[in-house]
């Protein structure tokens, strides 16, 4: 049941964590979701794409996560960690997450304000110059999202199993 309980918080985690992010970012930029991504669906509403995006583009980081962590805190017969010891770390990478991908999307919109840098390529010419700057934060805050998800998936993977198999050392009763 603990492992159960890992894998469906992970995705729940990166679901949840998705739509707040995409509900940002698509009202900042509404086209980083009507033009720099496939037709799914069939709307302009910053909400509902928010909503659809969120499910669909982390779902499936959610579930590997849950899954290797519940493996990395529960397999085997010694000091398994149960879901309750591994919900902070999950917490912390969604937390990290958020602050780097809003330093990212605010120095991708810095960068294009200050004509340091431009929007990626196809898009600078399919997007509305007015929505340059705005693109750009979206598009850097997504960006560094995926990494620091990814770089942030392993770290958690990573200490949970040095947790599990180096546990504190406790002082002996006198």
């Amino acid at each position: 049941m603990e492992s159960i309980k890992i894998i469906g918080f992970s995705v729940f985690a990166a679901v949840s964590y998705g739509i707040l992010h995409d509900m940002v970012t698509a009202h900042l930029c509404v086209e980083y979701f009507t033009i720099a991504h496939p037709p799914i669906f069939a709307t302009q509403s910053p909400f509902l794409l928010a909503l659809g995006w969120g499910i669909i583009a982390t779902w499936w980081v959610g579930l590997p996560l849950g899954i290797l962590l519940a493996a990395c805190g529960r397999l085997g017969p010694k000091n398994k960690l149960s879901f309750i010891q591994l919900l902070r770390p999950i917490l912390i990478l969604m937390s990290v997450s958020a602050v780097a991908a809003l330093v990212a999307g605010l120095s991708g919109a810095a960068l294009v304000l200050t004509a340091m840098g431009n929007i990626p390529e196809p898009w600078g010419e399919i997007i509305p110059s007015n929505k340059h700057i705005t693109f750009n934060a979206a598009y850097w805050a997504h960006s560094t999202s995926y990494l620091f998800g990814f770089a942030g998936g392993l770290t958690v993977l990573a200490f949970t199993f040095y947790r599990r198999f180096n546990p504190p050392i406790t002082a002996p009763k006198a």
